[in-house]
């Protein structure tokens, strides 16, 4: 079933680095997890440990409104130093796009944009809507604030590593 309720959400930042720069953490899955306040953990499966077109990996996320739950992604296209797409796979369709896009400048400036949109197929929001449907402008806000509130914390953290003002652990 596709989703009746769809959220696309996209954050940008300008960061003063060379795209290839930038791109080693856009292309790293573990990176939004040390940024954001939802996903906690990701690891490469069947062995994978670079991103390449059909390539999966786990999310292990946290929300105190939603609870705790992992997701399987794939990714479905890698064009470096340019974009890095994968989908959140669902039972039958997957439930969200998630996309880096770096936007050379400059030699030395890379304008990151990171995006997502949920479907299209159906998703746990979805569910909790069809049971709350006086509840589904409030869902929709906050679920889309809280994606915007990580986004924003990756790329800022992403270019705060590139511009050197943060340390790079992992």
């Amino acid at each position: 079933m596709p989703t009746s309720n769809p959220i696309t959400v996209e954050v940008e930042s300008r960061i003063e680095a060379a795209p290839e720069r930038v791109w080693e953490l856009a292309s790293d899955i573990t990176v939004p997890a040390r940024f954001s306040g939802e996903l906690q953990r990701v690891e490469w499966n069947d062995g994978a440990t670079q991103p390449h077109v059909g390539a999966r990996f786990t999310g292990h996320n946290s929300n105190p409104r939603i609870g705790e739950w992992s997701t399987t992604s794939e990714v479905v296209e890698v064009a470096a130093p340019h974009s890095f797409v994968w989908q959140v796979l669902g039972p039958e369709e997957p439930v969200a796009t998630w996309r880096f896009d770096l936007v050379p400048e400059s030699l030395e400036t890379t304008l990151l944009r990171h995006r997502v949109r949920t479907g299209p197929g159906h998703t746990p929001l979805d569910e909790f809507i069809a049971n709350n449907p006086e509840k589904k402008d409030k869902a929709l806000r906050a679920r889309e604030e809280a994606l915007r509130t990580n986004m924003r914390a990756t790329v800022d953290g992403i270019r705060e590593v590139c511009e050197g003002e943060a340390p790079f652990r992992r």
